[in-house]
């Protein structure tokens, strides 16, 4: 005789397999990281550790990130970059959105000219010039990756601008003595999906553009580290930068991002 489960209950043939999978999927995960770390061990075996030290010796040097002030600093300095070009990536791509979506004459302008043109222009071409008009210092780490990640924001966040529910826009209107309409309330919710998106992606390639933009042009961070190690053939420290930033992007990705996404699908698109 079947055993029924009882209402709102998930029946146990069904809870299973599901909790089979993730737990299969967890174990193929992990078992694709034994195996390259124990490739990297094996593989350092072979060859001198200036060319590839093994995983205990770059482990040990990317805990002196956490306790060597030297390192640390160096480590807070590029988070400072990151932050600061995210932070005037926001406020020069979202001024250009919304000021496309809001004055006619300047829509083509922004839209067919200027974000093209930024979302081409090469990275290295604005370190290149932003070294000769700035010099080597922090100011011209945050010019560059300021710059690259704007076209990102704006096309995000004009995106979408373009897809705003008009019908609800209007019926916002009416029920206010403003003709904007409210902004709190209506306009930000439905743009914050799009924002977001912008943040997950921007905060990736920031990491991907700091490390170039100090190597060549910062005078502090990780990729002026980069480039004193290799100058001194300090493999170890070239592999733990690497290494703690892959870390690094893919916990926060974990822990804050994915978190942070589900609840503002929660509260903006289902509630």
């Amino acid at each position: 005789m079947p055993v029924s489960s009882a209402p709102g209950e998930a029946a146990p043939s069904e809870a299973a397999p599901s909790l089979w999978r993730l737990m299969r999927r967890d174990i193929v995960l992990h078992g694709f990281t034994v195996v390259f770390v124990a490739a990297w061990w094996g593989y350092a075996q072979l060859v001198p550790a200036y060319l590839l030290p093994g995983p205990w010796p770059v482990l040990q040097r990317m805990a002196q990130f956490l306790t060597d002030p030297t390192l640390t600093v160096q480590l807070m300095a590029s988070l400072g970059h990151v932050a600061a070009a995210l932070v005037l990536s926001f406020l020069i791509g979202g001024t250009l959105a919304v000021t496309a979506h809001a004055v006619p004459v300047l829509r083509l302008l922004i839209d067919a000219r200027l974000t093209p043109f930024l979302n081409a222009f090469s990275g290295i071409g604005w370190l290149f010039l932003a070294i000769l008009w700035f010099g080597i210092n922090s100011v011209t780490v945050v010019f560059a990756v300021t710059l690259i990640l704007t076209p990102f924001t704006t096309i995000n966040i004009r995106t979408g601008l373009n897809e705003l529910d008009r019908d609800l826009v209007e019926l916002g209107r009416s029920l206010t003595r403003s003709r904007l309409p409210p902004i709190r309330t209506l306009l930000v919710p439905m743009l914050v999906p799009y924002g977001f998106a912008a943040l997950r992606t921007g905060f990736g390639v920031a990491w991907k553009v700091v490390l170039t933009a100090e190597l060549f042009g910062g005078n502090v961070g990780v990729g002026y580290l980069l480039n004193t190690a290799r100058q001194e053939f300090d493999t170890e420290t070239i592999f733990a930068v690497i290494v703690f930033i892959i870390l690094f992007v893919a916990l926060t990705e974990t822990v804050l991002f994915r978190p942070l996404q589900r609840r503002l699908d929660r509260r903006y698109r289902h509630g």
